[in-house]
């Protein structure tokens, strides 16, 4: 009777412990089956988060090669990062306002600088110049009677760089500076333009400077039938008076057009030539000028406004 009793113990402990253990095996299985389902939708979560970026920029590249052939040129914006990194590069400071002369290969960028800081172009500090591009990377010019105050940047020719003409605003950083001066010589670019585009997306100050004005006006003249030998002084002082004229309203007339075809403002352009603009900055009061007094009388005026000398 015992040993029964036993027996039927030992039977019912037995069934307890297989139960249990079924049990325990039923949840292993379903934890396994939850788990298996959660990295299942997980990874179904990360397909589709990837397939939506991958559609966002497959949608924002066809937009942006849209727009760039209907002439609109994007928006890109600088990270902050972007932006320490180029201020860091060439030496920006926050006391001193800096300005930038951009324009293509070949316009007098260097020539421009060192009239604006008192240098002929063989002083020993004078940002080099050449019949061919010698600026490759930004070069950092200062004005040593305001070295306190402004520093002059040459920057690198569009004409050299591989660069779409939309781009090369962000490619050479131009969002750090204060202010830009857009310098040409013959002809207003579509860089020319896509600067002044985006300048005013960041609300950069800037100038339209249209270089070597003397020589375009003795072109000019030599149209008209000016030969150099002659002795006519008269003649001279009349041919010289109406290239003058015609070359400032050809000048003003090409860049209201260019601005007007671009979708931007209308706003001076200065027109000026070297000899005439070093003689102003160093107080020599060369008689023939154009835009050479307006344009410093302007320049420092937008620095001073600017509030960083306060």
């Amino acid at each position: 009777m015992e040993e029964e009793r036993r027996r039927q113990e030992a039977e019912r402990l037995a069934a307890i412990a297989a139960r249990e253990e079924e049990a325990r095996r039923q949840r292993s299985i379903e934890e396994e089956a939850r788990r298996a389902r959660q990295a299942q939708e997980e990874a179904e979560r990360q397909a589709s988060r990837a397939a939506e970026a991958a559609r966002r920029a497959q949608a924002e590249r066809e937009e942006v090669e849209r727009q760039l052939k209907k002439g609109i040129q994007p928006l890109v914006m600088p990270t902050a990062e972007e932006i320490r990194v180029a201020k860091a590069k060439v030496q920006y400071k926050d006391a001193i306002f800096h300005f930038a002369v951009a324009g293509i290969a070949g316009s007098g960028k260097s020539s421009l600088i060192n009239a604006l800081c008192g240098m002929n172009n063989n002083d020993p500090n004078a940002a080099p110049t050449g019949v061919n591009e010698t600026t490759l990377e930004i070069s950092r010019y200062v004005d040593t009677a305001h070295s306190q105050q402004f520093a002059w940047y040459d920057v690198p020719g569009s004409g050299t760089l591989t660069i779409p003409d939309w781009q090369y605003f962000n490619a050479q950083a131009l969002y750090i500076f204060d202010c830009i001066l857009v310098l040409f010589n013959n002809r207003f670019t579509m860089t020319d333009r896509a600067i002044l585009a985006n300048c005013r997306r960041f609300q950069i100050p800037t100038f339209i400077v249209r270089s070597k004005s003397d020589q375009h006006i003795f072109n000019l003249m030599k149209d008209m039938g000016y030969d150099p030998d002659e002795e006519d002084t008269h003649r001279r002082g009349q041919l010289y008076k109406a290239a003058r004229e015609q070359y400032i309203s050809e000048t003003r007339q090409s860049i209201r057009n260019n601005l007007a075809e671009a979708n931007l403002p209308d706003q001076r352009v200065y027109m000026v030539s070297i000899k005439a603009l070093l003689g102003a900055v160093n107080d020599k009061g060369p008689k023939r000028m154009i835009d050479e007094v307006g344009l410093l009388t302007d320049l420092y005026s937008e620095a001073y406004r600017s509030g960083k000398f306060s």
